[in-house]
């Protein structure tokens, strides 16, 4: 049997297992998920984050989902081409703040969602919206804020079916066996 993970990364100011994460572990836990929360309070610097996200990761055995709030979506950007997860789930993600590097160059290699609050105080929208176009990334918004807490139902939904198509065979794949088949 194969291993699932979900690795969660928290924003700059949350704590590894605030309202959000606990909410979607529930989630990941009832389809199969060991739910994890990497803790990053008093580690400001965004490349130390990513590099300690990546050195979890490397202690998993299976499939990885990476998902983050905030900065933590940030960091699960960044780390994704290293770590090569399954998918990942952001919420909300600080992706083009002037104070954190750039995020690398290239196109994520598996399913990415992206959820945000149209109307955030913190983090423009837009930088979502550009960051799925050019990803291909399932984008949604929704109303409120940068901690979307009065959304919570709906990004439970999401995360969800979004854990579910992890699950599906992709079309391609079985077209591939298809023709394999003759």
């Amino acid at each position: 049997m194969t291993h699932r993970h979900l690795v969660f990364s928290h924003g700059q100011e949350s704590a590894p297992w605030g309202l959000k994460i606990s909410a979607l572990a529930q989630v990941a836990r009832a389809q199969g998920y060991e739910a994890h929360s990497v803790d990053y309070r008093g580690i400001q610097e965004p490349g130390r984050r990513v590099s300690k996200l990546v050195q979890f990761c490397q202690g998993l055995d299976g499939e990885v989902v990476l998902a983050g709030s905030s900065v933590g979506g940030y960091v699960s950007v960044c780390a994704a081409p290293i770590v090569q997860p399954t998918g990942v789930f952001v919420i909300a993600p600080a992706l083009y703040l002037p104070q954190l590097p750039p995020l690398p160059q290239g196109h994520l290699s598996c399913p990415v969602t992206v959820v945000h609050g149209f109307e955030d105080e913190i983090v423009p929208y837009e930088d979502s919206v550009g960051f799925a176009r050019a990803q291909g990334a399932t984008l949604h918004l929704l109303k409120g804020g940068h901690l979307l807490h009065e959304q919570l139902p709906q990004i439970v939904q999401l995360f969800e079916g979004f854990l579910r198509g992890l699950l599906r065979p992709s079309l391609a794949g079985i077209a591939a066996r298809e023709r394999q088949a003759g």
